[in-house]
């Protein structure tokens, strides 16, 4: 399985990491929810945590909204 963390913009998401495991993803979401340039950037709006074993259909797992 592929796990995978996207942000999202005024112009839409990019993926930032792919991880095989989820308890890898976990840990890299986590640490990128906590980073200080995601909060004070002003132009990432969220991060999402996917599930994209099915390839063009990935399934949402965690979010978190930048404020």
């Amino acid at each position: 399985m592929t796990y995978t963390i996207l942000t999202h913009d005024a112009w839409g998401s990019v993926p930032v990491g792919s991880f095989p495991t989820l308890e890898e993803a976990r840990s890299a979401f986590r640490d990128l929810c906590q980073d200080p340039w995601y909060r004070r950037d002003g132009g990432v709006k969220a991060l999402e945590l996917c599930d994209a074993t099915i390839p063009g259909n990935p399934q949402r797992l965690d979010w978190f909204a930048v404020r």
